[in-house]
């Protein structure tokens, strides 16, 4: 059976890339169908003392860059077949997470990265540390099909090393939909709904804009922000944006229809959320975002998505251009809002589309697709090395 090595952020940690790194590992787990154990080494700052109950979980410290040279030499000497290290140039140390370097240029063993960050025109120093990475690794995973004529364009990466794969979604539960609306009081009502760390470059005044125009067609509509403002962005500003939302709320009048849970979310309550509400929204004003975690998750949970075309969502929903909206337009927003959720005939089509695109990103179907393409390159790996 095929030994991996995971490399990444990790739960108990918050953060997108450590939830990604655990579900991944599960569902190949799952997919092996066997009882050992895979290891998984989580990158982490120094000091860090959370307790975790995984007997496998190693770490490395952040910023010690010795220890990615060690680690290297402890995987050559291991019984693991593969690594599969998850790329963020913000989660390993130096310079745009250059430490990682020392790691891959040492390891003897088959190398599969995933990138979540894939720039259409990258610039230094991001360039040249993504580009050494491609170069060295043995197998490039990416959740956009761009990304992939992104890395091919920028750094000659030949297409045969690049392999798409969906983001990795949870399953729709029976009953957890009707049980959350229940338990927050969303029954009645038609609730839209965006999730993530708080910060301006979210575009959620267009939602809020548009809410007066939705609310003469819809009157129980309900717009919930989910998710505490952004680390960074409170310690230079506070909550300076959180306020203009609720202020400008309350100018246009429908301050009642706008709840914001101002809080950090554990995951399966974020699930609850996305299953409990009617229409996902994502009014991003920037386009070059190439994942999003949260629109996968809410078309993974078969839910009703309105977009702006940022990267990520024109290659999810490019076969549904209807739901791919200009950024800053709330009057556009507001008319697609209201023929949607007015009509439950239209949103019950939407839901069913969803569901067929999200059923090929269920973690289930996502940890057989990477335990062939780990297995498949364990295979091939004496040849390419001859190469």
């Amino acid at each position: 059976m095929t030994k991996i090595a995971y490399i990444g952020t990790y739960v108990p940690q918050k953060c997108g890339i450590a939830t990604y790194t655990h579900h991944l590992r599960q569902s190949i787990r799952a997919a092996k169908g066997w009882t050992g154990i895979d290891p998984v080494i989580a990158v982490t700052p120094a000091g860090w003392a959370e307790e975790h109950t995984d007997p496998a979980l190693q770490t490395l410290e952040k910023e010690d860059r010795d220890a990615y040279r060690k680690l290297a030499e402890r995987l050559n000497t291991s019984d693991v077949a593969v690594v599969s290290l998850q790329h963020e140039f913000g989660i390993f140390g130096g310079e745009a997470g250059s430490y990682i370097l020392d790691f891959i240029e040492r390891l003897e063993k088959p190398l599969v990265v995933t990138f979540h960050t894939v720039f259409e025109n990258p610039q230094e120093p991001y360039r040249s540390i993504q580009r050494q990475i491609a170069e060295q690794s043995d197998l490039i995973l990416v959740m956009n099909r761009q990304a992939g004529s992104y890395l091919e364009r920028s750094f000659h990466i030949s297409r045969d090393k690049i392999k798409y794969v969906p983001h990795g979604t949870p399953e729709p539960a029976p009953g957890k939909r009707e049980a959350f609306r229940e338990a927050h009081g969303w029954n009645g009502r038609k609730v839209l709904m965006t999730f993530g760390l708080l910060s301006r470059g979210k575009g959620l005044e267009t939602i809020i804009r548009a809410l007066p125009e939705v609310v003469k067609e819809i009157p129980d509509v309900l717009y919930a922000i989910v998710g505490q403002t952004h680390p960074e962005v409170r310690k230079h500003e506070g909550e300076a944006y959180r306020e203009e939302l609720q202020d400008l709320a309350l100018e246009l009048g429908v301050q009642n229809h706008v709840v914001m849970i101002d809080r950090y979310v554990e995951e399966d309550e974020l699930v609850g959320y996305l299953s409990a509400c009617d229409l996902y929204v994502t009014p991003y004003p920037g386009m070059q975002q190439i994942t999003s975690g949260t629109l996968a998750y809410a078309v993974g949970l078969g839910r009703p998505v309105l977009s702006t075309p940022y990267a990520y969502a024109k290659d999810l929903l490019g076969s549904h251009p209807y739901l791919l909206l200009p950024p800053s337009e709330h009057q556009v927003w507001a008319s697609r809002m209201i023929s949607i959720l007015s009509d439950d005939h239209v949103l019950s089509r939407w839901e069913d589309k969803m569901a067929k695109i999200g059923e090929s990103m269920h973690w289930s179907k996502s940890g057989a697709l990477h335990l062939r393409l780990f297995g498949q390159l364990v295979r091939d790996y004496p040849v390419l090395q001859a190469n």
